[in-house]
């Protein structure tokens, strides 16, 4: 920062000591050393608050790059529905789940057993069920 050589630092020591006085300069040097260090304290104070706004700044820019991410990503991968909209399908055991479907005889099923079936698949995309 400054540029003082040990000439030109001696130099001001001479100067000091012929201007105050060799009595003087302990209480003119403690004095000084004072400054600097409320100098020090205060540029550090502003350095740290700087590099807070900074680390702060620097968080918010991640945060929304990561909510754009996170956005994207929700609108490109399409959703599975949940157990709750599956309805009865989804909380079956999953022995039954594996094993073949029986389609359902038409004379024991209700009409609103059949409405209920086309809904679901309705629901769930998939094409009716072949005659």
């Amino acid at each position: 920062m400054f540029d003082i050589g040990a000439s030109e630092l001696l130099m001001i020591v001479i100067v000091a000591v012929v201007v105050i006085g060799p009595k003087d300069m302990p209480m003119a040097l403690r004095t000084a050393g004072r400054w600097i260090g409320k100098m020090r304290r205060v540029s550090n104070h502003f350095r740290a608050g700087v590099d807070a706004m900074v680390r702060e700044a620097e968080l918010e820019e991640m945060e929304r790059k990561w909510r754009e991410q996170n956005e994207a990503i929700m609108k490109s991968t399409p959703q599975l529905p949940s157990a709750e909209e599956m309805g009865p399908i989804a909380s079956r055991p999953s022995q039954a789940r594996d094993a073949p479907a029986s389609p359902p005889t038409t004379e024991t099923e209700t009409p609103r057993e059949a409405n209920d079936q086309e809904s679901r698949q309705a629901e769930l995309n998939l094409p009716p069920p072949p005659p």
